[in-house]
């Protein structure tokens, strides 16, 4: 695939309606059976462990689509982090006692990061604390170098602002860690985690423009559609532009060579978590005061937005990476 054509290939088109359908008409199924149905939990996952062995690539067009959705899927941490860092770590035994669980759906993982998380390993024991971490059943967590799984002393779960991404503060007391890899991939590994909200990013704001559209053209004023107002169009136009210009940094970054991946990572977390937030409130603002009704879905979005802002970095952050990149 060209890098430079930013259109889906048929399979990819096809995966992304197969996921829509699905969501749409069964929203409130379980993890388990949405992994299971449709096979997407093991679309990173290698063939020998029971996955598909696809790439970034088409696991950025499920992630689009559970952003449009709003879903508590984990699929961020056990997808998009956890299969990754076992691949990347390399170690045969880790991933054939983890990955097949994860492809099949009945596992669920997360991974905590450096700088996510106050931790050190030592003498094989894991000690510390993840304070807003993406929980699952099981955790890894790249410390000492190395890439370990361990089972925390305790899980507190938050009250978050978006309660559609649970977090939960992990406790480690000298718990037994039990090796999972090399742990030279933690920084990949992030870019990877950055890649996938992006385009989780890029689906919720979308979303918020359909539905921006929708009511601009059925809501009427002085009896004319409100769509119809140019400071209405404007800000629409101005919508357009930042969901597609998302949509595209976030495929680039999924798309990008190894090589390229920092770069393209720093750009689409920077780009598409500016254009999530920007698009969420300009939907509650064409909504007007049904926008910000509990019953109304502008404001899940709006704090989907809000708080991804902070996963992985704020848009700062990534910005300061470009900048040392370019070597400012």
């Amino acid at each position: 695939m060209d890098p430079a054509d930013m259109s889906l290939t048929e399979e990819q088109a096809a995966l992304r309606d197969a996921v829509r359908s699905f969501l749409a008409e069964r929203p409130d199924a379980p993890w388990g059976r949405f992994a299971a149905e449709l096979g997407v939990a093991g679309l990173a996952v290698p063939e020998e462990y029971g996955g598909a062995g696809c790439g970034m690539a088409e696991v950025a067009v499920v992630c689009e689509e559970l952003g449009r959705a709003l879903t508590p899927y984990p699929y961020l941490p056990t997808v998009v982090l956890a299969a990754e860092a076992l691949k990347a770590g390399g170690d045969p035994a880790a991933m054939a006692r983890l990955l097949p669980g994860i492809a099949d759906g009945s596992r669920t993982a997360t991974v905590l990061l450096p700088g996510d998380a106050d931790l050190t390993l030592t003498g094989g024991r894991l000690t510390g604390t993840a304070r807003h971490a993406l929980d699952a059943e099981v955790v890894l967590a790249f410390a000492g170098g190395e890439l370990v799984e361990a089972v925390p002393s305790s899980r507190t779960p938050h009250t978050t602002l978006d309660p559609t991404r649970p977090l939960a503060t992990l406790t480690f007391d000298a718990v037994p860690a039990r090796p999972a890899g090399d742990g030279a991939a933690a920084a990949r590994v992030r870019d990877l985690g950055i890649t996938g909200l992006a385009a989780e990013q890029t689906g919720g704001a979308a979303r918020c423009l359909e539905t921006a559209t929708a009511h601009a053209a059925g809501r009427h004023q002085f009896g004319r559609p409100i769509g119809s107002f140019q400071a209405v169009k404007h800000k629409l136009a101005d919508m357009l532009l930042l969901v597609e210009s998302a949509r595209s940094a976030a495929l680039a970054a999924a798309r990008a060579l190894p090589g390229d991946l920092p770069v393209a990572a720093a750009v689409a977390g920077s780009y598409c978590t500016e254009a999530y937030l920007a698009v969420a409130g300009e939907n509650i603002q064409i909504h007007g005061g049904t926008g910000i009704t509990w019953e109304h879905s502008a404001h899940r979005y709006f704090k989907r937005a809000t708080a991804d802002a902070q996963l992985f970095g704020p848009p700062h952050a990534h910005r300061a990476r470009l900048a040392s990149a370019a070597g400012l």
